[in-house]
Protein backbone atom coordinates (compact mmCIF):
# COMPACT_ATOMS: atom_id res chain seq x y z
CA UNK A 1 0.00 0.00 0.00
CA UNK A 2 1.41 3.38 -1.00
CA UNK A 3 1.98 6.23 1.44
CA UNK A 4 -0.90 8.27 -0.01
CA UNK A 5 -3.26 5.29 0.31
CA UNK A 6 -2.20 4.77 3.93
CA UNK A 7 -2.84 8.45 4.73
CA UNK A 8 -6.27 8.27 3.08
CA UNK A 9 -7.13 5.08 4.97
CA UNK A 10 -6.11 6.59 8.32
CA UNK A 11 -8.08 9.76 7.58
CA UNK A 12 -11.21 7.74 6.79
CA UNK A 13 -10.71 5.64 9.90
CA UNK A 14 -10.41 8.72 12.11
CA UNK A 15 -13.47 10.27 10.47
CA UNK A 16 -15.47 7.08 11.02
CA UNK A 17 -14.35 6.94 14.65
CA UNK A 18 -15.40 10.56 15.16
CA UNK A 19 -18.87 9.91 13.73
CA UNK A 20 -19.19 6.80 15.91
CA UNK A 21 -18.34 8.81 19.02
CA UNK A 22 -20.85 11.50 18.03
CA UNK A 23 -23.51 8.86 17.46
CA UNK A 24 -22.77 7.29 20.86
CA UNK A 25 -23.03 10.67 22.61
CA UNK A 26 -26.34 11.36 20.86
CA UNK A 27 -27.64 7.94 21.89
CA UNK A 28 -26.69 8.54 25.53
CA UNK A 29 -28.35 11.97 25.60
CA UNK A 30 -31.55 10.70 24.02
CA UNK A 31 -31.65 7.44 25.98
CA UNK A 32 -30.86 8.81 29.44
CA UNK A 33 -34.41 10.09 30.17
CA UNK A 34 -35.80 6.64 29.30
CA UNK A 35 -33.19 5.00 31.51
CA UNK A 36 -34.01 7.36 34.38
CA UNK A 37 -37.71 6.61 34.01
CA UNK A 38 -37.03 2.87 34.23
CA UNK A 39 -34.76 3.02 37.28
CA UNK A 40 -37.14 5.43 39.03
CA UNK A 41 -39.92 2.89 38.59
CA UNK A 42 -37.66 0.19 40.06
CA UNK A 43 -36.35 2.22 43.02
CA UNK A 44 -37.73 1.93 46.54
CA UNK A 45 -39.99 4.88 47.39
CA UNK A 46 -37.59 6.36 49.94
CA UNK A 47 -34.85 6.70 47.33
CA UNK A 48 -36.92 8.54 44.72
CA UNK A 49 -37.13 11.81 46.67
CA UNK A 50 -33.67 11.53 48.17
CA UNK A 51 -31.25 14.42 47.63
CA UNK A 52 -28.44 11.95 46.96
CA UNK A 53 -29.44 10.33 43.68
CA UNK A 54 -27.44 7.53 42.10
CA UNK A 55 -27.41 6.22 38.54
CA UNK A 56 -28.65 2.85 39.76
CA UNK A 57 -31.10 1.75 42.48
CA UNK A 58 -29.75 0.23 45.69
CA UNK A 59 -32.38 -2.50 45.36
CA UNK A 60 -34.97 -3.43 42.77
CA UNK A 61 -38.64 -3.45 43.69
CA UNK A 62 -41.85 -3.83 41.66
CA UNK A 63 -44.05 -2.13 44.27
CA UNK A 64 -44.38 0.93 42.04
CA UNK A 65 -45.91 -1.19 39.27
CA UNK A 66 -48.31 -2.83 41.72
CA UNK A 67 -49.46 0.56 42.99
CA UNK A 68 -49.91 1.79 39.43
CA UNK A 69 -52.03 -1.20 38.43
CA UNK A 70 -54.10 -0.90 41.62
CA UNK A 71 -55.09 2.68 40.76
CA UNK A 72 -58.85 3.06 40.12
CA UNK A 73 -60.15 2.47 36.58
CA UNK A 74 -56.81 1.15 35.28
CA UNK A 75 -58.26 -1.80 33.38
CA UNK A 76 -61.23 0.26 32.18
CA UNK A 77 -58.81 2.83 30.78
CA UNK A 78 -56.74 0.06 29.17
CA UNK A 79 -59.88 -1.14 27.41
CA UNK A 80 -60.70 2.38 26.26
CA UNK A 81 -57.19 2.95 24.89
CA UNK A 82 -57.20 -0.38 23.05
CA UNK A 83 -60.63 0.18 21.49
CA UNK A 84 -59.93 3.76 20.43
CA UNK A 85 -56.42 3.07 19.13
CA UNK A 86 -57.32 -0.13 17.27
CA UNK A 87 -60.30 1.32 15.42
CA UNK A 88 -58.44 4.58 14.70
CA UNK A 89 -55.55 2.70 13.08
CA UNK A 90 -57.82 0.40 11.05
CA UNK A 91 -59.96 3.27 9.74
CA UNK A 92 -57.03 5.58 8.99
CA UNK A 93 -55.00 2.90 7.21
CA UNK A 94 -58.00 1.47 5.35
CA UNK A 95 -59.22 4.79 3.97
CA UNK A 96 -55.69 6.12 3.54
CA UNK A 97 -54.64 3.09 1.48
CA UNK A 98 -57.52 3.48 -0.97
CA UNK A 99 -57.02 7.25 -1.22
CA UNK A 100 -53.27 6.91 -1.72
CA UNK A 101 -53.76 4.30 -4.44
CA UNK A 102 -56.23 6.53 -6.27
CA UNK A 103 -53.93 9.55 -6.05
CA UNK A 104 -50.82 7.59 -7.00
CA UNK A 105 -52.27 5.58 -9.90
CA UNK A 106 -55.07 7.61 -11.49
CA UNK A 107 -55.26 11.07 -13.04
CA UNK A 108 -58.43 13.01 -12.23
CA UNK A 109 -59.58 16.59 -11.92
CA UNK A 110 -58.63 18.18 -8.59
CA UNK A 111 -55.92 15.65 -7.83
CA UNK A 112 -53.20 18.23 -7.26
CA UNK A 113 -55.54 20.39 -5.20
CA UNK A 114 -56.43 17.41 -3.03
CA UNK A 115 -52.77 16.69 -2.35
CA UNK A 116 -52.14 20.32 -1.40
CA UNK A 117 -55.20 20.29 0.86
CA UNK A 118 -53.92 17.19 2.65
CA UNK A 119 -50.59 18.92 3.23
CA UNK A 120 -52.23 22.11 4.50
CA UNK A 121 -54.43 20.19 6.93
CA UNK A 122 -51.31 18.75 8.55
CA UNK A 123 -50.00 22.26 9.15
CA UNK A 124 -53.05 23.38 11.16
CA UNK A 125 -52.46 23.13 14.96
CA UNK A 126 -54.76 20.56 16.52
CA UNK A 127 -55.65 22.86 19.42
CA UNK A 128 -57.13 25.43 17.01
CA UNK A 129 -59.72 22.86 15.90
CA UNK A 130 -60.70 21.74 19.40
CA UNK A 131 -63.70 24.06 19.84
CA UNK A 132 -65.24 23.42 16.36
CA UNK A 133 -64.79 19.68 16.80
CA UNK A 134 -66.37 19.82 20.26
CA UNK A 135 -69.40 21.74 18.94
CA UNK A 136 -69.83 19.40 15.97
CA UNK A 137 -69.59 16.24 18.06
CA UNK A 138 -72.00 17.73 20.59
CA UNK A 139 -74.54 18.27 17.80
CA UNK A 140 -74.01 14.71 16.54
CA UNK A 141 -74.17 13.13 20.00
CA UNK A 142 -70.53 12.05 19.91
CA UNK A 143 -69.38 13.51 23.21
CA UNK A 144 -68.33 10.93 25.80
CA UNK A 145 -68.60 8.25 23.10
CA UNK A 146 -65.80 6.12 21.73
CA UNK A 147 -66.79 6.70 18.13
CA UNK A 148 -66.40 10.46 18.51
CA UNK A 149 -62.77 10.19 19.64
CA UNK A 150 -62.07 7.49 17.05
CA UNK A 151 -63.36 9.73 14.27
CA UNK A 152 -61.13 12.60 15.44
CA UNK A 153 -58.02 10.41 15.70
CA UNK A 154 -58.61 8.72 12.36
CA UNK A 155 -59.16 12.06 10.64
CA UNK A 156 -56.03 13.57 12.21
CA UNK A 157 -53.76 10.74 11.04
CA UNK A 158 -55.39 10.24 7.65
CA UNK A 159 -53.53 13.00 5.70
CA UNK A 160 -50.11 11.76 6.84
CA UNK A 161 -51.05 8.17 6.05
CA UNK A 162 -52.18 9.13 2.54
CA UNK A 163 -48.98 11.01 1.82
CA UNK A 164 -46.76 8.24 3.16
CA UNK A 165 -48.57 5.42 1.34
CA UNK A 166 -48.68 7.43 -1.88
CA UNK A 167 -44.88 7.67 -1.79
CA UNK A 168 -44.65 3.87 -1.65
CA UNK A 169 -47.27 3.32 -4.33
CA UNK A 170 -45.69 5.58 -6.95
CA UNK A 171 -42.39 3.71 -6.50
CA UNK A 172 -44.01 0.39 -7.41
CA UNK A 173 -43.71 -0.09 -11.20
CA UNK A 174 -46.99 -0.07 -13.09
CA UNK A 175 -45.65 -2.93 -15.20
CA UNK A 176 -46.20 -5.34 -12.30
CA UNK A 177 -49.92 -4.59 -12.25
CA UNK A 178 -50.16 -4.60 -16.03
CA UNK A 179 -48.50 -8.01 -16.17
CA UNK A 180 -50.97 -9.37 -13.63
CA UNK A 181 -53.90 -7.95 -15.61
CA UNK A 182 -52.54 -9.49 -18.82
CA UNK A 183 -52.59 -12.83 -16.99
CA UNK A 184 -56.28 -12.36 -16.27
CA UNK A 185 -56.41 -10.37 -13.02
CA UNK A 186 -58.78 -7.46 -12.61
CA UNK A 187 -57.53 -4.07 -11.40
CA UNK A 188 -58.58 -4.88 -7.85
CA UNK A 189 -57.08 -8.38 -7.97
CA UNK A 190 -53.79 -6.98 -9.28
CA UNK A 191 -53.79 -4.46 -6.46
CA UNK A 192 -54.47 -7.16 -3.87
CA UNK A 193 -51.96 -9.71 -5.15
CA UNK A 194 -49.14 -7.50 -6.43
CA UNK A 195 -49.25 -4.01 -4.96
CA UNK A 196 -50.51 -4.76 -1.46
CA UNK A 197 -47.66 -7.16 -0.48
CA UNK A 198 -45.08 -4.63 -1.67
CA UNK A 199 -46.77 -1.94 0.44
CA UNK A 200 -45.99 -3.77 3.69
CA UNK A 201 -43.21 -1.31 4.75
CA UNK A 202 -45.46 1.68 4.12
CA UNK A 203 -48.42 0.09 5.89
CA UNK A 204 -46.26 -0.70 8.90
CA UNK A 205 -44.84 2.82 9.07
CA UNK A 206 -48.26 4.44 8.71
CA UNK A 207 -49.78 2.05 11.27
CA UNK A 208 -47.05 2.82 13.81
CA UNK A 209 -47.60 6.55 13.36
CA UNK A 210 -51.38 6.21 13.69
CA UNK A 211 -51.04 3.96 16.74
CA UNK A 212 -48.62 6.29 18.52
CA UNK A 213 -50.85 9.28 17.80
CA UNK A 214 -54.00 7.59 19.10
CA UNK A 215 -52.31 5.86 22.04
CA UNK A 216 -50.47 8.91 23.40
CA UNK A 217 -52.91 11.72 22.56
CA UNK A 218 -54.16 13.59 25.61
CA UNK A 219 -56.03 16.83 24.84
CA UNK A 220 -58.92 15.58 22.68
CA UNK A 221 -59.50 12.53 24.86
CA UNK A 222 -59.60 14.69 27.98
CA UNK A 223 -62.09 17.15 26.46
CA UNK A 224 -64.32 14.78 24.48
CA UNK A 225 -64.59 12.02 27.12
CA UNK A 226 -66.20 12.66 30.49
CA UNK A 227 -66.55 9.38 32.40
CA UNK A 228 -63.59 8.08 34.39
CA UNK A 229 -64.08 4.57 33.04
CA UNK A 230 -63.93 5.85 29.44
CA UNK A 231 -60.75 7.86 29.78
CA UNK A 232 -57.62 6.67 27.98
CA UNK A 233 -54.37 5.75 29.71
CA UNK A 234 -52.76 9.12 28.96
CA UNK A 235 -55.44 10.75 31.15
CA UNK A 236 -55.16 7.97 33.73
CA UNK A 237 -51.64 9.21 34.49
CA UNK A 238 -53.13 12.36 36.03
CA UNK A 239 -54.26 10.29 39.01
CA UNK A 240 -50.68 10.14 40.27
CA UNK A 241 -50.65 13.89 40.83
CA UNK A 242 -52.79 15.26 43.66
CA UNK A 243 -52.94 17.90 46.35
CA UNK A 244 -50.26 16.11 48.35
CA UNK A 245 -47.80 16.02 45.48
CA UNK A 246 -46.80 13.61 42.77
CA UNK A 247 -46.19 9.91 43.23
CA UNK A 248 -43.17 9.79 40.92
CA UNK A 249 -42.47 6.09 41.34
CA UNK A 250 -45.96 4.98 40.37
CA UNK A 251 -46.06 7.66 37.67
CA UNK A 252 -42.91 6.31 36.03
CA UNK A 253 -44.20 2.75 36.37
CA UNK A 254 -47.47 3.75 34.74
CA UNK A 255 -45.58 5.48 31.93
CA UNK A 256 -43.63 2.29 31.26
CA UNK A 257 -46.83 0.25 31.20
CA UNK A 258 -48.30 2.67 28.65
CA UNK A 259 -45.18 2.59 26.44
CA UNK A 260 -44.84 -1.20 26.36
CA UNK A 261 -47.73 -1.96 23.94
CA UNK A 262 -46.34 0.41 21.30
CA UNK A 263 -42.85 -1.07 21.69
CA UNK A 264 -44.20 -4.62 21.40
CA UNK A 265 -46.22 -3.67 18.34
CA UNK A 266 -43.14 -2.24 16.66
CA UNK A 267 -41.08 -5.34 17.48
CA UNK A 268 -43.87 -7.52 16.15
CA UNK A 269 -44.27 -5.80 12.78
CA UNK A 270 -40.67 -4.83 12.01
CA UNK A 271 -40.04 -8.30 10.53
CA UNK A 272 -42.85 -7.69 8.06
CA UNK A 273 -40.93 -4.75 6.58
CA UNK A 274 -38.15 -6.89 5.11
CA UNK A 275 -40.68 -9.48 3.93
CA UNK A 276 -42.71 -6.80 2.18
CA UNK A 277 -39.71 -5.59 0.21
CA UNK A 278 -39.38 -8.92 -1.61
CA UNK A 279 -42.97 -10.21 -1.61
CA UNK A 280 -44.55 -10.13 -5.04
CA UNK A 281 -41.25 -9.86 -6.90
CA UNK A 282 -41.06 -11.26 -10.41
CA UNK A 283 -38.32 -13.32 -11.99
CA UNK A 284 -36.37 -11.85 -14.87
Amino acid sequence: MSTAAKVTYRSKKKSRAGWNVLGLITFVIMGFPVYWMIITALRPSQEILSYHQKLYPSSVTFDQFKRAIDMPNFWDNVKSSVIISLFSVVIAIGIGLLAAYAIGRFRFWGRRGLMIALLLVQMIPATSMLVPIYIQLNDLGGLNEYWGVIAVYAASTLPFSVWMLRGFIINIPRELEESAMVDGCSQMAAFRRVVLPLLAPGLVAAAIYALMTAWNEYLFAYVLLQDNDKYTLSIWLLKFTGQRGTDYGALMAGSILIALPVVFFFLLVQRKVAAGLTAGAVKG
